[in-house]
């Protein structure tokens, strides 16, 4: 199971960093921008707790 939340917990924080430098760009509009970044927050706090538990690999 961990080894599937770590690819989806560095997806998510993909999904809140990747965005706004689009959006500076003029790549992705601003509904494109939320919608994006809503999706990040939500699988990154819902991934979190198990990517992170544990200490180190």
């Amino acid at each position: 199971m961990k080894t599937l939340l770590k690819p989806v917990g560095f997806l998510a924080l993909a999904l809140t960093l990747v965005p706004p430098v689009l959006f500076a760009t003029g790549v992705l509009g601003e509904a494109a921008l939320k919608g994006l970044m809503l999706a990040g927050t939500v699988l990154w706090f819902a991934t979190a707790p198990f990517f992170l538990k544990g200490g180190t690999a």
